[in-house]
């Protein structure tokens, strides 16, 4: 995948910013903001996935959660509208926020605002970089957040959140999916989710 100096100036600010996440996680024996390690799940993920990626989409990969950790979900009411509410809150702040750094890069107004479009994840199985970033989405929380997630959860939840999660994904990230292993519990409900 095709690297700019320009990239990696944004690759470095967006990072700088979510170090200051202070929710802390160990990966392979090395302690990382979490947002930060989730951002270098996405790049690598994403150069996988679609190697021939634009430079709009892989500066979404990186700065997707920038700053997440500022509005906390606990600030909405703890229902679907509160969780709603704060998913189109959090999509406008990380444009936002994206947006600044790029624009600091020297980044032109037509890769900003494409970025802050994809952020947005507008016109998901339309648009096919949105449709790419969604199934790198669902492909970094599969790979390494949903065994975690299975064993916190009431097995329908986790079934329901599957269920959503595998609709959508694109023919290729599906199968992409498909491929991953996954054992014990969060084997028995994938499998289940998925007949």
């Amino acid at each position: 995948m095709a690297t700019t100096e320009k990239l990696q100036k944004a690759y470095s600010l967006f990072d700088a910013a979510n170090e200051k996440d202070p929710n802390k996680e160990e990966y392979q024996g090395k302690t990382y903001a979490k947002e930060v390690l989730y951002a270098i799940r996405m790049t690598n993920k994403l150069n996988a996935f679609a190697p021939n990626a634009s430079e709009a989409l892989q500066l979404t990969a990186r700065c997707q959660h920038i700053c997440r950790w500022e509005i906390p979900r606990s600030d909405y009411p703890m229902d679907r509208i509160g969780y709603l509410k704060w998913r189109e809150e959090l999509k406008k702040f990380h444009a936002t926020k994206a947006s600044e750094i790029l624009e600091k890069v020297g980044y032109s107004s037509e890769i900003i605002d494409r970025v802050s479009f994809l952020i947005q994840k507008k016109k998901l199985k339309k648009d096919e970089d949105t449709q790419t970033l969604e199934d790198v989405i669902c492909l970094v929380f599969l790979t390494f957040y949903y065994p975690e997630f299975s064993t916190k959860h009431p097995d329908g939840k986790v079934i329901d959140i599957l269920q959503k999660t595998w609709r959508k994904m694109s023919d290729k990230g599906q199968k992409t999916a498909l491929q991953l292993s996954h054992s014990g519990k969060a084997l028995i409900l994938l499998q289940e989710a998925l007949s």
